[in-house]
């Protein structure tokens, strides 16, 4: 019969290990119920899919607990499916909202405002005739952002599905002629671990980057930042009661920091709608009621 104790590490290895990838099972839900995906960072499926597939790599040279490569596996296949769809109902380039998705396609996306089916009340309209990102036309406010938001071949701020899996698969590609290289050395592998887990660390930080820039929480949602505070938290804890790997320990103090940060965000900012939606939401409701005003 099972000790009290082997009934307990059990459990807490089987939360460890499907824990987490629930975590975004609201945040996806909450997408896909308001048809967009603003205000959660891309990024963070970004961080979670490349330090995991890393991970994994590195099960390969340090047999680390079957949860915790479980869980590896568990978060790469929920990370896709909530990339896939934040890039289904990423905002439309000329939305209010659209400076407020930081890895939507938006600065060198096609201006879809020209074609005949794209929504009349999404084209922009201004004085000058060009189209308008806060009070600067687009032109402008496109070249004076793109000096601090542009990434080299536009990493991870791609159109399409495709391209996102055609990296992850090239990075397997490239990891998997590396462990057969290099594998046999420790060090090779000790540096495998620290860089997953250095990038796990860091996944709070492009969602703390997005809140700081919109000065607001809004679009995401407080049980995913729950689920890392209370998850990153439990994880730090096992890893220090089960003496899992060096790496695991430090670079979860590291990520339970962010954490706390993007906390302290959600309580400074709260999650009020983006001032500019918020008049885009006043501005359709008038123009609903002076139409149900209207004589038939």
């Amino acid at each position: 019969m099972p000790s009290a104790g082997d009934v307990i590490s059990t459990i807490a290895g089987v939360g460890m290990a499907v824990g987490p990838p629930l975590v975004y099972v609201d945040q996806a839900v909450s997408i896909i119920r308001k048809k967009d995906s603003s205000g959660f960072s891309h990024d963070v499926c970004g961080v979670l899919l490349i330090a995991n597939i890393i991970r994994i790599f590195f099960w390969l040279g340090n047999r680390f607990e079957t949860p915790l490569l479980v869980q590896s596996i568990l978060l790469i296949v929920s990370q896709l499916l909530l990339l896939s769809i934040c890039l289904h109902y990423r905002p439309s380039p000329t939305s209010p909202t659209a400076d407020y998705a930081p890895l939507s396609p938006m600065l060198d996306a096609p201006d879809s405002s020209s074609s005949p089916d794209y929504p009349s009340h999404h084209r922009p309209s201004s004085p000058s005739g060009h189209a308008r990102i806060g009070n600067l036309p687009r032109s402008r406010k496109s070249r004076f952002t793109e000096m601090f938001t542009s990434r080299p071949f536009g990493f991870w701020q791609w159109a399409a599905l495709g391209q996102y899996l055609e990296f992850l698969a090239g990075l397997i590609v490239v990891l998997g002629v590396s462990q057969v290289v290099f594998g046999r050395w420790k060090w090779y592998i000790d540096a495998l671990g620290f860089i997953a887990l250095f990038i796990e660390s860091t996944l709070p930080i492009p969602q703390f980057i997005a809140n700081y820039k919109r000065k607001t929480c809004y679009g995401f949602r407080s049980s995913t930042l729950a689920g890392w505070v209370f998850g990153d938290s439990f994880k730090t804890v096992y890893f220090f009661i089960r003496n899992a790997p060096l790496q695991f320990k430090v670079t979860a103090i590291l990520t339970v920091c962010w954490d706390c940060a993007v906390l302290a965000q959600r309580v400074i900012y709260k999650a009020e709608p983006p001032i500019s939606a918020r008049g885009e939401d006043e501005e359709e409701a008038r123009g609903l009621r002076l139409g149900g005003a209207a004589p038939g």
